[in-house]
């Protein structure tokens, strides 16, 4: 079930929430929809959800207008960042409630209940309260519950925003491995880059009610269309086309700020000629990766990243001189991007 929309806007007020969107998510893809606080994600959500009726333009659900129709109808799964779970209700009784309420036969009701308690791992758990599961499992059956009628597309907001960092983690895994099995058309907002990077088929970035950038994980980081998403996407050196670097040459006529990852900056111990020197004045232990935070020129801080055995190779201490040299630079415009 694809998920197509056309020129969506929306006004809260004087606030532009949503400013001419156009998006198409296709059939049985994950899509993120990443951005900032205010950035329009969780809006554009709830619009295509029908939570939200657009002022401009149009939803369209496996290719029929959905603008408008009642959200009892549209068929959505929809999952929020507090569960909203029944506390009255057993884990059974809560995955199964829709369903109920649609009057499925009991048989089918307790068949469908038990195949997604299989689903989701909580088999044997199906007669306890939501007061008696973790916050990692009351998700679990919160989408267990999204999941039970069948809907066309599956939305969630935040989904995983109130558990602790190690359960987001592990639920982030599991969500992928999810949609893998039951192959369904689905949304989820994001602040966090790295949740979207991991779980998402594709992720739109937003930005102030606008659409930045649409593309794989990949694409979005390796080639970033504007300042901002670079910004956001990953750790990035934003330094002034003045600041001494590698082919400095060219890039002191741009005028614009200068991009640089972190793992795209090299160290060397001796000057090759075309590197610059720089002051190691903070070395971080990061597990398999060692950031090192250096000082170059007239005070300009910038930081690198190195793998263990590099670190080790160059045997890099505080206040050492060492010499950098950036494999890749992006300089960004209004109309282009620059890469050296």
């Amino acid at each position: 079930m694809s998920i197509i929309v056309n020129n969506v806007s929306k006004n809260f007020g004087s606030y532009l929430a949503l400013d001419n969107i156009n998006l198409e998510v296709k059939t049985n893809t994950l899509v993120a929809l990443l951005g900032p606080s205010g950035s329009g994600k969780s809006t554009l959500l709830r619009t295509i959800s029908g939570l939200e009726n657009p002022d401009t333009g149009s939803i369209l659900i496996n290719g029929k207008d959905s603008t408008g129709v009642d959200i009892r109808k549209r068929n959505i799964g929809f999952v929020f960042q507090h569960y909203a779970l029944f506390k009255h209700l057993t884990i059974r009784e809560n995955i199964g409630f829709g369903l109920q309420i649609r009057k499925t036969p009991p048989t089918q009701i307790k068949q469908k209940v038990s195949e997604l308690l299989n689903l989701i791992q909580l088999e044997g758990l199906g007669d306890r309260y939501p007061s008696q599961l973790s916050g990692g499992q009351r998700q679990r059956v919160a989408l267990a519950r999204a999941l039970a009628v069948q809907p066309q597309v599956l939305l969630l907001d935040e989904p995983f925003g109130a558990l602790d960092a190690k359960v987001r983690k592990e639920l982030r895994a599991w969500l992928r491995r999810l949609h893998d099995e039951v192959h369904i058309t689905s949304v989820f907002v994001t602040h966090d880059q790295e949740e979207a990077m991991e779980v998402a088929d594709e992720i739109v970035v937003m930005n102030k009610g606008r659409i930045e950038q649409i593309g794989t994980p990949a694409e979005i980081y390796d080639n970033p269309a504007s300042s901002f998403v670079m910004k956001f996407i990953g750790e990035v050196n934003i330094l002034p086309s003045n600041a001494p670097l590698f082919a400095q040459n060219i890039l002191d006529n741009l005028g614009n700020d200068v991009f640089v990852r972190p793992h795209e900056l090299d160290i060397f111990l001796e000057n090759d000629g075309n590197s610059s020197k720089a002051i190691v004045k903070r070395i971080i232990h990061l597990g398999w990766e060692i950031q090192a935070e250096l000082i170059i020129g007239d005070n300009w801080e910038i930081t690198a990243h190195l793998n263990r055995e590099k670190f080790d190779n160059l045997g890099l201490r505080l206040n050492q001189t060492v010499y950098i040299k950036p494999s890749r630079v992006k300089s960004f415009n209004d109309n282009s991007v620059a890469v050296f």
